[in-house]
């Protein structure tokens, strides 16, 4: 890639596949292996919090850091095993992109990888398995649209080695800056580009309070802006935190 001097990496839930149908088909599958009186008050726990701001969340556990998180804690309040979550979450993923589990694309992101896609290497990063994720990028119009997928990536610990890797392929004496990191998980997503000083962009409403990202928006399609200008930016370094939205700042 001796054309392409910049690596942008994406996450795949959250980030660019928005919707909660497959986070709903985990609670399902969860909530099949429960007594039905229990089954109905998770599920109607679940939706209780599933559209809530973290912040705002009732679970009994802790705060989830995201959908997915949100059916793990609650799960554990009912004394759902590990490896029946595991089960569960995993029957999901069959559903991923289905009826039963459907997903959309953030605005205009096919577009925006096209026209990114000159100055940078491509990368979808993700923690799930390699399930129906080319089904899933077919439905989101966004096949082709990477240059590589990583599945069951064992973010965060996992995203250390790829991120390491994938910082081999900037020219020859470029900046951590440009390698982009853009999630809707700080944790997960952004933290361990954070530390190794790459660029970071963080998606969602939320922010927790150890987020510094260098941008942040609550929707993918606010961030175009500043990462065309992060693109075409000719500089090594670059501001630690450029807030994009009036939410970042709440």
């Amino acid at each position: 890639m001796a054309f392409r001097e910049r690596v942008l990496v994406f996450d795949f839930d959250g980030t660019v596949s928005l919707g909660h149908g497959p986070i709903r088909s985990y609670a399902r599958f969860i909530a099949g292996g429960l007594p039905t009186a229990q089954a109905v008050d998770f599920l109607g726990r679940f939706e209780d919090n599933i559209s809530a701001t973290p912040s705002a969340t009732t679970c009994p556990d802790g705060q989830p850091i995201d959908g997915y998180d949100l059916v793990r804690l609650l799960a554990a309040h009912y004394d759902v095993s590990a490896s029946a979550r595991s089960a569960a979450y995993l029957a999901s993923r069959h559903q991923l992109a289905t009826n039963a589990a459907p997903v959309t694309a953030p605005a205009g992101l096919a577009d925006f990888l096209a026209e990114a896609r000159p100055a940078a290497y491509l990368v979808l990063a993700t923690n799930a398995p390699a399930i129906r994720i080319d089904e899933a990028l077919a439905a989101l119009g966004l096949t082709g649209a990477f240059d590589v997928v990583h599945t069951d990536v064992g973010k965060p610990a996992g995203f250390d080695p790829l991120l390491d890797s994938l910082l081999t392929r900037l020219p020859v004496g470029a900046s951590s800056t440009n390698l982009a990191s853009i999630g809707d998980v700080w944790e997960n997503d952004l933290a361990p580009a954070y530390r190794r000083g790459a660029t970071t962009a963080l998606v969602g409403a939320h922010r927790p309070s150890p987020a510094t990202p260098t941008y942040r928006a609550e929707h993918l399609h606010e961030l175009y802006p500043a990462l065309r200008g992060w693109l075409d930016s000719n500089s090594s370094t670059l501001p630690s935190t450029v807030l994009t939205t009036e939410k970042a700042d709440q």
